[in-house]
């Protein structure tokens, strides 16, 4: 399956209104390609996001330093769109960075593109509208799930849902992200296999 088909079907599956499908060829057009390399930020804390992206491949780690500590509070995976939003839409330093945690491919738009086709087109708009919606959903099941379920059973459920993370990004990461200390995932690891 080729880049554009890639990006076009999971187009189509958000925006989930085939009334809307042939819109989506101006979407795909006024992105642009850009890639990263492993341990590349997208954007640094102190700095503006340029870009609203598109991952066709690669991993990207949301972190921010709490005490002098990196903390994972984001995986964005291929297929997916990510972005330091608050500061991509409002022109502000992010309060984060964004890196690749492995090689990466991109699919970006500026600011200026995105709100072009906010306004000029009824796929995007229902895209991005769509995008937002299923993300705070994940995110409140994220928030509950850390305040829930212990180590284990987060650990189990991030096995089931997304099996091929454990090859694709470091232990710590996870942990952090799972909000468990890399000692206690280890011996959750160890416990599972």
């Amino acid at each position: 399956m080729t880049t554009h088909s890639t990006f076009e079907t999971y187009l189509q599956t958000v925006i989930n209104d085939t009334s809307l499908h042939h819109l989506i060829p101006e979407i795909i057009t006024t992105f642009s390609q850009i890639q990263l390399s492993k341990n590349e930020f997208f954007v640094t804390s102190g700095t503006i996001c340029k870009y609203f992206c598109y991952i066709e491949a690669g991993v990207l780690q949301h972190s921010l330093a709490v005490l002098e500590e990196e903390k994972t509070t984001y995986l964005a995976l291929k297929n997916s769109c990510t972005a330091a939003l608050k500061s991509f839409k409002n022109n502000l330093p992010s309060r984060k960075n964004i890196k690749a945690i492995t090689d990466c491919n991109l699919q970006v738009i500026t600011l200026q593109e995105f709100e072009y086709l906010m306004e000029h087109n009824q796929a995007f708009y229902t895209f991005y509208y769509n995008l937002i919606e299923n993300q705070i959903y994940k995110i409140d099941d994220h928030r509950i799930d850390l305040l829930t379920l212990p180590p284990e059973e987060r650990y189990q459920k991030l096995l089931q849902n997304e099996p091929t993370l454990l090859q694709k990004v470091p232990l710590h990461y996870l942990a952090s992200f799972l909000g468990i200390s890399l000692r206690h995932m280890s011996r959750i690891r160890k416990n599972i296999k």
